[in-house]
């Protein structure tokens, strides 16, 4: 009598155990593994060149500030540097506000 209603069978159990979770993991892991390769690791590398690139100012290096500063490093300390901006105006900002250091003679020619 049940014309539209399909009697529904248990059916044998299929792969189970390790095997069965790898499969379903395996999509989840791929997706970690790309995150790494296209953003975590080009992150972390840009943030070492960063880390270096500050530790290594000096007196007298032309660097451009996080705000857009062009000037030269007049004072080095251990947090903060001094950066003269035009003829006798000077700025502390601190070390890591430093967004590149550029060519000797790149004051001059802008």
């Amino acid at each position: 009598m049940n014309f539209f209603i399909e009697n529904a069978y248990a059916q044998a159990g299929g792969e189970g155990g390790v095997g069965g979770m790898l499969t379903t993991f395996a999509p989840l892991i791929l997706i970690f593994v790309v995150f790494w390769f296209l953003l975590i690791r080009p992150q972390q590398k840009k943030a070492k060149e960063h880390r270096a690139m500050v530790g290594a100012l000096s007196k007298g290096d032309e660097v451009v500030t996080n705000g857009g500063l062009l000037g030269r490093i007049t004072a080095v300390g251990d947090t903060f540097i001094t950066v003269e901006v035009a003829e006798r105006m000077e700025v502390r900002v601190q070390r890591s506000a430093v967004s590149n250091l550029m060519p000797k003679g790149t004051i001059k020619s802008a």
